[in-house]
């Protein structure tokens, strides 16, 4: 079974579970399995009190996996103060629900490391979309957070060093936006690794997301 930990289209296919990524004020229950969360660049400060309490509702829900994706981008005009609160609240409903954290970060992984040890937060984090060099990778796993690699490791050569030294254990393959299929990027890390981790990612699947091994043939 492989596992496409993030993405914005849903394509029920049988060899694979989705995480789809929702927005609360745009939600389709009809999704089976999907996170939920205000994404820094949608941030509307006049709405954003209505959409927690949205989001509280919608965590609810059997198909809710996780919180996303939130988190902090330095490079668009809203202001950072602002999108650590909103990050914040966030993070206590993932903490509320037990959930993990789908992030977004852009420029921002130093505050992203600093606020987990600050807020103490408890439940597993992921960064998805990863497109630093090793070094972060590296910074980033050794506090505690999981690696999602997708876009660019199928378009950035120097995204094969990221994937080498990734422990199997902090693993997760996702397509995000692009047109390519989950398929293609497993097979992509599997010649680049040698070896096969579709297991192995499904293994870090049912135990960040505290699911039990019947989880992934529930929709086949």
């Amino acid at each position: 079974m492989k596992i496409n930990l993030h993405t914005h289209h849903y394509a029920p296919l049988t060899d694979t579970t989705e995480v789809v990524n929702q927005y609360p004020e745009a939600f389709n229950p009809a999704i089976p399995y999907y996170s939920i969360g205000i994404h820094p660049w949608y941030i509307d400060e006049d709405k954003v009190k209505e959409r927690l309490l949205l989001m509280d509702i919608q965590l609810s829900g059997k198909g809710a996996l996780a919180i996303g994706e939130c988190g902090l981008d330095k490079r668009i005009e809203t202001g950072l103060d602002l999108q650590i609160e909103v990050y914040k609240q966030q993070v206590l409903l993932a903490e509320k629900h037990k959930k993990p954290i789908i992030l977004h970060c852009v420029a921002a992984y130093q505050e992203i490391v600093e606020l987990k040890k600050k807020w103490n937060i408890s439940v597993p984090m992921i960064i998805h979309g990863f497109s630093k060099n090793r070094q972060t990778a590296e910074m980033l796993i050794s506090n505690g957070f999981y690696i999602s690699l997708g876009k660019y490791l199928m378009r950035n050569p120097q995204m094969e060093e990221v994937l080498k030294s990734t422990p199997p254990d902090r693993l997760f393959l996702e397509t995000d936006s692009m047109e390519e299929s989950i398929a293609t990027v497993y097979k992509k890390a599997t010649d680049i690794l040698g070896r096969n981790i579709e297991q192995e990612i499904e293994h870090n699947f049912n135990r960040v997301f505290n699911r039990d091994c019947e989880f992934s043939n529930e929709h086949v």
